[in-house]
């Protein structure tokens, strides 16, 4: 990969990056697209569509330390020792970092890699007795521990990869908000598990930002109702939302995240296919959230990175290319006109 003209904007990221999946199984083909799109902050793909272990809960559980996961009926579950959806997971993060590897010789500068948060993994992983490790704050524990240090390694072995990485981890988190006001569901679905205590949700996410040492973090949700100030108490270095489902009512907690220096990942690019306005108008909306927050228009390439409402696994390739495109132009719009 190699440098042009435009400056990367911000410390630590750039200004157009994707979420995490893409539709196909090509690991290379995947890896050729993002590092081809986002010259100054690509990511390591996920493609789901290759099954279970690709998804982005099997993914992640294939990354825990001492913890093992396999496919049942009704979704992942913890077992006794890794088995074959374990392995398959492992290979497939394998093939995906090899192509990655490849595709960024000589690269220097952001890189980010997702991976599923603790509470949405919680809300996901089934216990032996089928209900979710959210009803189980030791298991709830434990559970971040592993991932902890399963994010560790691999961390490392993307460090190790590519050397010239300044690597990034995203924290996906889309059940977050379900999770902080108990609106998961049981097993039997009649009933919810309890919400959990917002300082301990907090600490947890607290916990798996410092994974990543001085670099930063990003955590994602495209779910209504982010809680951002949550969020950057727990130290994560930036936000990734859709931008779509913002409303007048988190305009106080996005000014306060910028204010303090949160990067915004504003999710304005549809994640399936649809009609793709010029450049300027996707990212309108941001400009007028910028007004109404009375913000300066001058931090705005400082303070804003496009990417994709959600992940791309469900649109088709030819759209998904033209989308992640779209996302680099629009921030090319946001630094060049910031008025």
């Amino acid at each position: 990969m190699s440098e042009n003209s435009e400056t990367r904007s911000g410390t630590g990221f750039g200004p157009a990056t994707g979420v995490g999946s893409l539709p196909g199984g090509d690991a290379r083909e995947a890896a050729k697209t993002v590092t081809g799109s986002f010259e100054h902050f690509p990511h390591l793909p996920e493609l789901p569509a290759r099954g279970p272990g690709a998804d982005m809960i099997g993914r992640t559980a294939g990354m825990l330390v001492e913890l093992y996961a396999r496919v049942e009926p009704s979704g992942w579950r913890i077992g006794d020792r890794p088995g074959r959806d374990t392995r398959r997971a492992r290979s497939w993060l394998g093939e995906d970092l090899d192509a990655l590897e490849e595709f960024t010789q000589g690269y220097e500068g952001p890189l980010k890699v997702q991976a599923v948060g603790p509470w949405t993994l919680a809300a996901a992983l089934e216990l032996k007795n089928g209900e979710a490790a959210l009803s189980d704050p030791g298991a709830c524990r434990d559970l971040a521990g592993s991932l902890a240090e399963g994010l560790r390694l691999h961390l490392d072995e993307v460090r190790r990869r590519v050397p010239g990485a300044e690597v990034v981890l995203q924290l996906d988190e889309p059940s977050l908000t379900a999770v902080l006001r108990g609106r998961v569901r049981t097993a039997s679905g009649y009933r919810t598990h309890r919400a959990v205590d917002r300082q301990v949700a907090e600490a947890a996410l607290r916990d798996l930002v410092a994974v990543n040492g001085d670099g930063p973090v990003v955590v994602h949700s495209c779910a209504p109702d982010v809680p951002f100030a949550l969020l950057r108490r727990a130290g994560a270095a930036g936000i990734s939302f859709d931008f779509s489902l913002l409303t007048e009512r988190d305009d106080e907690a996005v000014g306060e995240a910028v204010e303090a220096g949160t990067r915004l990942f504003a999710g304005v690019v549809p994640g399936t296919d649809a009609e793709l306005s010029d450049a300027a108008g996707s990212v309108m909306g941001v400009r007028t959230l910028w007004r109404r927050l009375g913000l300066h228009p001058g931090l705005l390439a400082e303070a804003v990175t496009v990417t994709p409402a959600c992940g791309l696994a469900g649109a088709s390739p030819a759209y998904a290319r033209k989308a992640l495109a779209h996302c680099v132009r629009a921030a090319r719009s946001l630094a060049d006109d910031p008025e």
